[in-house]
This record gives C-alpha cells, structure tokens and sequence, in this order.
C-alpha cells in the first residue's frame, strides 16, 4: 500500500481570530425618554421593540448599554448614527442626540 498523503495544512494569517472587536455603547443622560430609546434602536440597529426596551432600561438602570460588538468600521458607523439621530421631539428642552462610545471588546 501507498504511505497515506496528507494535504498540506491551510495556511492562516490570524485576522479571522485576531481581528480586535468593539462595544459601541450608549450612554444614559436626562433628557431623552423610553420611546425615544425604543425607536432609535429598533431603527438603526434593526432592534425588535422587545429587546430596544431591554437596552432602554439597562442604560437608564445603569447608565450605559452594548448595543453592538463589531469590527471598528462598523463600530465607528454605528455610534455614528447614534450621535447624529437628532433630538427627543417629546422632551422640550431635548437639544440633540443621545452620546455613545466606542471601546474595546473584552475576549473571552
């Protein structure tokens, strides 16, 4: 019988496992409500109004919410679209948007 050959292994750069991901984090402030919330998420991250209420009380429990874990491109867009969704039409003294970071993704 002839030795088994074995193909060669894949060579791999490490960039599908190296590749730094980010938070993009909204943070809580006084002058924008529940709906407000609810509705920039289920707008420009797709959110079902289930899980945009479940960020609009975490940031109001504790100040601060992930919405999403992404490369840095998106991580960059998506707060982005959070600072430039323009202010709380139910609040009067709401002057503009909500704030948002961006900060490194813990690995686990």
């Amino acid at each position: 019988m002839p030795p088994t050959q074995h193909a060669p292994a894949p060579e791999t750069t490490g960039k599908e496992r190296l590749t730094p991901l980010y938070n993009v984090v909204l943070l809580d402030d006084d002058v924008h409500t529940y709906d407000y919330v609810i509705e920039m998420l289920a707008r420009l991250f797709l959110f079902s109004e289930i899980e945009a209420y479940r960020h609009a009380e975490e940031v109001d429990r504790t100040g601060r919410t992930v919405v999403i874990t992404c490369e840095l491109p998106q991580a960059e867009f998506g707060r982005d679209q959070i600072r430039s969704y323009g202010p709380d039409p139910r609040v009067e003294g709401s002057a503009g948007s909500m704030s948002a970071i961006i900060e490194p993704a813990a690995r686990e």
